[in-house]
């Protein structure tokens, strides 16, 4: 298995914004997982969702959406995991 940070980034306090990352094979079958860096107690900071795009015969482009559920600015990182 091979494991990585594909991007880091910031989401405004009660905002959303969207990445994308692309030219993955298809035949990966690869995991994303987002976390944040910033640390906040209370609750849940971050809500996360992964779309995916058949951009070619050889390659998937992946559409990676964070929403931030808090009043303040949050750091993120975008991981990976390629399972096969």
């Amino acid at each position: 298995m091979n494991t990585g940070v594909q991007f880091r980034g910031t989401v405004p306090a009660n905002s959303s914004r969207r990445w994308f990352t692309w030219g993955w094979p298809e035949n990966w079958h690869v995991t994303w997982y987002v976390v944040p860096t910033s640390p906040e107690k209370g609750g849940p900071q971050i809500d996360w969702d992964v779309e995916v795009e058949r951009a070619s015969s050889n390659d998937i482009t992946y559409w990676i959406s964070i929403q931030n559920n808090t009043g303040d600015s949050v750091q993120v990182e975008a991981r990976y995991a390629i399972l096969n």
